[in-house]
């Protein structure tokens, strides 16, 4: 049970979806579904239940998706600290789920531009952790949105993104320009897993305590909505499946896309990074 073979059990298990998961491992999927299926061989069990829609874990999938997650997580923190020792010209930069984001493209091609020389590790992370690792020790930067914990980080916002509710497309409430937060009061929204940051969870809640299915992945949002019906928000612009809608929330604040990174740290490599996403996302 190798560490590649982990990555790509948790990239189909956070999206819920062999196509969608080779794309962004950046493979194809006919060995990434052998190599599913080996790993279900060497474990003895199903670790899918597979249908037209798409795929959904089984119990026993549920289990090693969280012993996949703390051993992938373990392995990132050894490959910092050696990296660390040998002085290895390298910067990893925490992203959370939004690596369409034409801002980070622009970010991408100017910092190489910038920097030719420079090992540039990139860490996706789920919905569960709004610094990408970066109070664990795993990334140098993050780019995220806000609000949450700054404590002992130092931020900087590099754009506003007005957010809408995510519905199916058939739901009565899918036909309006705009809807306020009271009238989704009666629904189902999604929640964080437990520990969460939680002005984190407000601000995805709307500003006060809701009851609903706990996610991690953007994919796992998706389905809910598809499957369940469960609201959740979402900043406007984003490319969603045909058979959902986003609606504008005209009460509630914007998303801040920020960059943020440990107070203190003087790495040179770091502050010109800052620079260059500023200048990048303010386009």
């Amino acid at each position: 049970m190798g560490l590649r073979t982990l990555r790509y059990f948790v990239a189909v298990a956070e999206e819920l979806h062999f196509g969608r998961a080779a794309t962004r491992l950046h493979m194809s999927q006919p060995p990434l579904s052998r190599a599913i299926k080996q790993l279900e061989a060497d474990v003895g069990a199903p670790l899918f239940a597979r249908s037209p829609a798409g795929v959904t874990l089984t119990a026993v999938g549920t289990v090693l998706l969280d012993e996949a997650r703390a051993l992938l997580d373990h392995a990132d923190r050894v490959r910092v600290r050696v990296s660390a020792a040998a002085g290895v010209a390298t910067i990893t930069v925490g992203i959370l789920g939004d690596g369409t984001d034409p801002g980070m493209a622009r970010l991408a091609a100017a910092y190489r531009r910038h920097h030719p020389g420079i090992d540039i590790r990139i860490r996706d992370t789920d919905l569960s952790d709004p610094t990408c690792g970066l109070r664990a020790g795993l990334v140098d930067v993050a780019l995220t949105r806000a609000p949450f914990d700054v404590t002992a980080l130092a931020l900087r916002a590099l754009r506003t993104d007005p957010v809408g509710v995510v519905l199916r497309a058939d739901d009565p409430l899918a036909r309006r320009d705009g809807l306020r937060l009271a009238e989704l009061s009666d629904r189902r929204w999604f929640q964080f897993p437990q520990g969460t940051d939680p002005l984190w969870q407000s601000y995805w809640n709307g500003g006060r305590p809701r009851q609903g299915p706990v996610v991690r992945a953007v994919q796992e949002c998706v389905q809910a909505v598809l499957w369940n019906g469960t609201v959740g928000l979402a900043p406007l612009g984003h490319d969603l499946p045909a058979e959902l809608a986003v609606v504008p929330l005209i009460d509630m604040p914007p998303s801040r896309v920020v960059a943020v990174w440990n107070e203190g740290d003087t790495n040179p490599l770091l502050r010109s990074f800052i620079e260059i996403a500023t200048t990048a996302y303010r386009r």
